[in-house]
């Protein structure tokens, strides 16, 4: 059975900078219209914590999902 994960922005600490949706393998994070991350293809998410990683201002969060 596959890992599911779920990535959480938090849009207040969001600044908008797309380090996050440049460094996903999986393409899964995107820039919505308040130039705010997020996740669009959640499925396809792998659980790599690089965007969690990178976001300089820690408003992703990347958790397994039950």
């Amino acid at each position: 059975m596959a890992e599911r994960f779920g990535v959480v922005i938090d849009k207040k600490w969001c600044k908008g900078c797309g380090l996050c949706v440049g460094i996903c393998p999986k393409k899964v994070l995107e820039l919505d219209e308040q130039v705010k991350s997020e996740p669009v293809r959640i499925d396809d998410c792998i659980g790599c914590h690089q965007c969690e990683n990178v976001c300089p201002d820690f408003a992703i969060t990347v958790k397994e999902s039950e």
